[in-house]
């Protein structure tokens, strides 16, 4: 929490009371519309703005204006707070006495100073006429790219899928493409994930399974090799599809290209050559997005999979998904299905050779 630096006197101009409130910070919880989860993010108020910054990176994530923000709640704390009066979709919640008291202070003086004639209300106008440019400038963007990933069929999805795909191969190695081994892929996959996915391998570690735009999939073939069955690669591949939905791939995929290539991607379909450059390594640096452990028995039992050997392929002693273990489906009376045949296996393990 950064307070301001004195306190207004009471006859200060509204000019003062914007300046002394600048570097106000606070904790709040922000959600987009009105069913999405809390977000934890830091909100400052400037000297005609309210941001909203994710406080592991201190990207701006929202900015208001602060003659249109309202309190829904009225003397309440939290203090619950909207850009849009009208339609309070967006909101934060606000416990910080000192924030809430600055932004009150901070919309007053903006009150007062729409109230007075004269030169300190044509400042008053630049200052919003600034705010509006810098709410554009920061927030249009992304929000134009939000637009491309959600509305990108099904084709457009799997062409950014594939641009990423290309980059991870500039890092990962080619994708093996032994054929034996791509049918054993193509045959099983509509059963663990879904009829339109698309399983590839790649030969470089990734320890796991990676979901890519357009209901694409990355294996390693470390993940093959090292297991001795294909129970674990076929749970990293349900998992991979639980923890992240493909919009929200495609999203992070566009992100990094841009706002350029997203509005390419929405006039002509396809993204610029080198869009995707770099991403393959920023994929490669993150750890893989895991599901809530408690979602996969009921999903693997489904299926007629074990859970247990795709929990120890993440901890081979067993400590740290021991939960996975005991709730195992097989376990606990569901009768196993036979995935793969061992010829099948074989060719699998051996879709990098040769």
């Amino acid at each position: 929490m950064r307070p301001p630096p004195s306190a207004a006197p009471s006859g200060a101009a509204p000019l003062t009371a914007l300046t002394e409130f600048q570097r106000l910070e606070a904790q709040g919880l922000w959600r987009e519309s009105p069913g999405t989860e809390p977000r934890e993010v830091i909100v400052s108020v400037g000297e005609a703005t309210l941001t909203l910054m994710d406080p592991r990176t201190d990207r701006p994530l929202s900015h208001w204006s602060l003659p249109a923000v309202a309190q829904t709640n009225p003397g309440r704390i939290p203090a619950i707070y909207t850009p849009n009066a009208g339609a309070p979709d967006e909101t934060v919640e606000i416990e910080d006495p000192l924030m809430i008291e600055g932004i009150e202070r901070v919309q007053r003086a903006i009150a007062s100073h729409r109230a007075t004639p004269g030169r300190l209300r044509r400042v008053a106008a630049a200052l919003g006429v600034v705010g509006m440019i810098l709410l554009a400038i920061l927030w249009m963007p992304d929000a134009l790219i939000r637009h491309a990933a959600r509305i990108a069929p099904p084709a457009q999805a799997r062409g950014v899928g594939l641009a990423v795909m290309a980059d991870l191969e500039r890092s990962a190695g080619a994708v093996c493409r032994r054929n034996s081994g791509q049918q054993v892929l193509n045959w099983i996959s509509p059963r663990l994930i879904g009829a339109d996915a698309l399983v590839q391998v790649l030969p470089g570690p990734l320890n796991g399974a990676l979901r890519l735009p357009g209901d694409l999939y990355v294996l390693g073939n470390d993940l093959l090799m090292a297991s001795p069955g294909p129970e674990a690669p076929a749970g990293h591949l349900i998992a991979a599809g639980l923890a992240v939905d493909d919009k929200t791939v495609t999203l992070d995929a566009l992100r990094h290209a841009g706002l350029l290539s997203a509005l390419r991607l929405m006039t002509i379909g396809s993204l610029p050559q080198r869009a995707m450059e770099g991403y393959g390594e920023v994929l490669l640096s993150r750890a893989l997005p895991r599901p809530d452990l408690a979602a996969l028995p009921p999903v693997f039992a489904e299926r007629g999979l074990s859970t247990e050997p795709f929990a120890r392929s993440i901890d081979p002693t067993g400590a740290a998904v021991m939960p996975l273990i005991e709730a195992d489906p097989i376990r606990q009376g569901t009768a196993p299905q036979q995935l793969l045949t061992d010829e099948q296996w074989l060719a699998l393990q051996q879709i990098c050779a040769g």
